[in-house]
């Protein structure tokens, strides 16, 4: 692999890039979206997600070098800003031009996910309400892959609330590792303001709550399979903390609690998926 391409991958986030794309593409046959739909969501979604993460890269880059971040490529000198900010540039153009196969109310509103996340790249991270371009972003997600089945049917509420704390939630999981290297270069978000221990205790209060929605929004009682996925996002993130925690004292970066929010993400979606209670 040319250091071209490895670095366009690294550069990209690969980890939560994949798993939001999975858990989008999971979204979209859990609620009735046909191969070809499925495909469009992923590839839109996909798009979305590169975009984003090559400018965080891009913008952080000074930052991340500054700091010695040896595994940002851009910081690294694996990949040129150039070429990275011609990727990202690229990505966003074709969010919406993909999501237009869907029609124009699911692209405008993965349209406005999306600038809800640059937003959050520049100017926002540094804010009080860094948090917000996170709830955004993510609330827009399920409602963007509803709005792309035929006939653009309204989200349910539940569903993208639960979305948006999902988001909040991991917005705190994900600054963890940096909340150090980050006050080091003059970022004050949300989680800087809070510290380490607020930012755990409202990573986990916003995951519980994203779940709890997910079992008692749709018609119907819980299920046992519901009430399971709630003990889940107790125990998961739980476990989380301890791995990155000790990952720490090893001289690692603690991501494992970022990590834990994706899981519980994909329990939710599966949740939702196996109960088919969604649209």
């Amino acid at each position: 692999m040319s250091s071209s391409v490895l670095g366009l991958v690294r550069a990209s986030h690969p980890e939560p890039a994949a798993a939001v794309t999975v858990v989008a593409g999971l979204l979209a046959w859990g609620v009735g979206h046909r191969p070809v739909g499925i495909a469009v969501v992923v590839l839109t979604v996909l798009a979305s997600q590169l975009a984003v993460g090559w400018s965080n890269d891009l913008i952080d880059a000074d930052r991340d070098a500054a700091v010695g971040r040896t595994d940002k490529p851009v910081a690294s000198g694996l990949i040129g800003r150039r070429p990275l900010a011609r990727a990202a540039v690229a990505a966003a153009v074709a969010t919406p031009l993909v999501a237009l196969l869907t029609g124009g109310a699911a692209a405008l509103c993965v349209t406005l996910g999306l600038v809800s996340a640059l937003l959050y790249n520049w100017p926002l991270k540094s804010t009080p309400v860094s948090v917000l371009p996170y709830a955004v972003s993510f609330g827009t997600l399920p409602a963007f892959v509803v709005l792309a089945l035929p006939g653009a049917p309204a989200p349910p509420g539940w569903l993208v609330a639960a979305a948006a704390c999902l988001g909040a939630g991991a917005h705190f999981a994900n600054v963890l590792p940096d909340l150090a290297d980050d006050a080091r270069t003059g970022v004050r978000g949300l989680p800087h303001r809070l510290g380490a221990a607020g930012s755990r205790v409202a990573a986990a209060g916003l995951l519980l709550a994203a779940t709890v929605i997910l079992v008692v929004g749709p018609p119907g009682p819980p299920s046992w399979a519901g009430l399971s996925a709630v003990a889940a996002a107790v125990l998961v993130p739980a476990v989380g903390w301890y791995a990155g925690r000790t990952a720490a004292r090893a001289g690692g970066r603690p991501v494992a609690a970022f990590r834990a929010v994706m899981l519980v993400a994909l329990i939710d979606v599966v949740l939702l998926v196996a109960n088919g209670r969604v649209v």
